[in-house]
């Protein structure tokens, strides 16, 4: 298995893939955004293979970040393994681009570049528990909501990939909990960090950004975070405070936090690409307006 760095925005350690030669040809789970499919593309030609001969994607969540070049490999004629709640958005994605475009803007192109209708014989969707079989491997599907609905991580022996449902962690630096719209639910995603706690794995592996070792540390310092950041934001519900009034506030919350633990400037910057702080205050206070009414 081999980590591929996509060097999204030009910064390092923010966006993974991972590659995994089997007998049953070659997997990837994650694609990435469609904007970096040109640095995967060499990266799996330098690793002695063709980005056209890719069969199998394995996708933790249609999030761009996550998914956003699998209509290309799909194009190859690669299998696309996703959650069935995501399924339907990666066959007809207009209103998934619809969506980022507006809070993106002039920006959607240069960030994600673009995403085409899968066509539905090349995606499968996996439910919770279903192993897949790729010759040599055997990679099995566990549900993971919390992040988004249609999140699955991925076990591939006694390793976890974990999308997002484990958070992002860049090198040394601390945990940090992705929360946009319209999906975190921290019931769900505590629920989904006790699954991981008792899977029989020994290494997660973040798609924001490589692998953990020291799971069980990870995870209570994730779920920590987790609920910091959700009790930061109830107050600012319950205020009734705007949007626009409660983001830079939440900005240099996060900043603050993470300053406290050591990031130096590029830090900052991977963090902030990998995990754009402003784009958690809209899914917080949708998970309260749920929550409480």
């Amino acid at each position: 298995m081999q980590i591929i760095d996509l060097n999204f925005l030009g910064i390092d350690a923010t966006v993974a893939a991972f590659l995994l030669p089997t007998d049953a040809g070659l997997a990837l789970i994650e694609t990435g955004p469609h904007s970096t499919l040109p640095q995967l593309q060499a990266a799996i030609q330098q690793a002695g293979y063709r980005a056209e001969d890719v069969r199998h994607i394995f996708l933790s969540h249609i999030h761009l970040d996550h998914a956003g070049a699998a209509w290309w490999f799909a194009q190859q004629g690669a299998t696309i393994y996703v959650h069935p709640k995501g399924l339907a958005h990666l066959a007809e994605p207009g209103k998934l681009m619809a969506s980022a475009r507006m809070i993106y803007g002039d920006d959607m192109d240069r960030l994600w570049g673009q995403m085409h209708p899968i066509s539905p014989e090349r995606l499968t969707a996996v439910e919770h528990g279903q192993e897949i079989d790729l010759g040599n491997n055997r990679l099995q599907a566990w549900h993971t909501p919390g992040h988004a609905v249609h999140h699955i991580a991925w076990q591939w022996g006694k390793n976890l990939f974990t999308g997002d449902v484990a958070g992002v962690k860049i090198g040394p630096g601390p945990v940090a909990p992705p929360c946009p719209p319209p999906d975190i639910h921290v019931g769900d995603w505590l629920s989904s960090i006790q699954l991981m706690r008792e899977l029989p794995i020994d290494t997660l592996y973040l798609t924001h950004f490589g692998p953990i070792a020291a799971i069980e540390d990870h995870l209570n310092a994730l779920a920590d975070e987790l609920n910091a950041w959700a009790g930061w934001m109830k107050p600012h519900y319950l205020a009734g405070h705007a949007p626009e009034v409660v983001t830079p506030l939440f900005q240099a919350f996060v900043k603050e936090r993470l300053e406290t633990k050591g990031l130096d400037a590029h830090g900052l910057a991977q963090y902030e690409a990998a995990n754009p702080s402003w784009m958690s205050v809209a899914g917080l206070l949708r998970y309260w307006k749920k929550t409480l009414g």
